[in-house]
């Protein structure tokens, strides 16, 4: 698999990912991330377990500040994080965002149907989808998906005044005692060139 994330968590962030990350035999350009305790201080404190996707082989991990990555809070956080981030200038970015499940309902280890619909999960975690403020109306599509027995809820996005970008494409799905969040953002001249890349991406996403 090359060099462990956490060996080189510097370089990581100036060298493209395929440079380390194993690649997909059966989707050439993609690679495969597998998050382990090695990779964020929720994995470490079994806060979160263990989630994968692919991604270009052409992306950068990110650095991800230390007051959004649930550093200074695990195992207690009260408040959702980003667990990891990446991106590409041409193509467009992706983030985990983790939602403790006790901001979405009193049911530990609830499963992702029992807190809600589609509708109110978005509706609660929709400003982390978009960096900013939540519009229902910018929500144009939704979709409840089954991937190896889990449930995801799956969502498209035209988001004019996100800061995450104009296109958002987010899936959901609870874990444990939290909610996974994988939100897959572009601008506009990053959507139209690569929107079946940033679809692959959110397809992808297993936890």
């Amino acid at each position: 698999m090359g060099l462990a994330v956490n060996q080189t968590s510097a370089l990581a962030r100036e060298v493209e990912v395929g440079a380390y990350l194993p690649p997909v035999e059966s989707l050439p350009g993609f690679v495969q991330f597998k998050a382990s305790g090695r990779d964020t201080p929720a994995l470490r404190a079994g806060n979160v377990q263990p989630y994968e996707f692919i991604l270009p082989s052409t992306w950068k991990q990110q650095r991800i500040a230390n007051i959004l990555s649930g550093n200074y809070c695990q195992p207690k956080c009260a408040e959702p994080w980003v667990e990891v981030k990446f991106e590409d200038d041409k193509e467009g970015s992706l983030q985990v965002v983790a939602a403790p499940m006790v901001r979405l309902t009193n049911k530990p280890n609830a499963r992702i149907d029992e807190i809600g619909s589609p509708e109110k999960l978005i509706a609660a975690l929709g400003p982390f989808v978009t960096g900013n403020s939540y519009d229902p109306d910018e929500v144009i599509e939704t979709s409840v998906k089954d991937r190896d027995g889990e449930k995801f809820y799956c969502y498209t996005l035209e988001t004019p005044y996100a800061k995450t970008g104009a296109h958002n494409l987010a899936a959901a799905t609870s874990k444990g005692n939290v909610v996974l969040l994988f939100v897959v953002s572009a601008s506009e001249s990053q959507w139209s060139k690569s929107e079946s890349v940033l679809r692959t991406i959110l397809d992808s996403f297993k936890a």
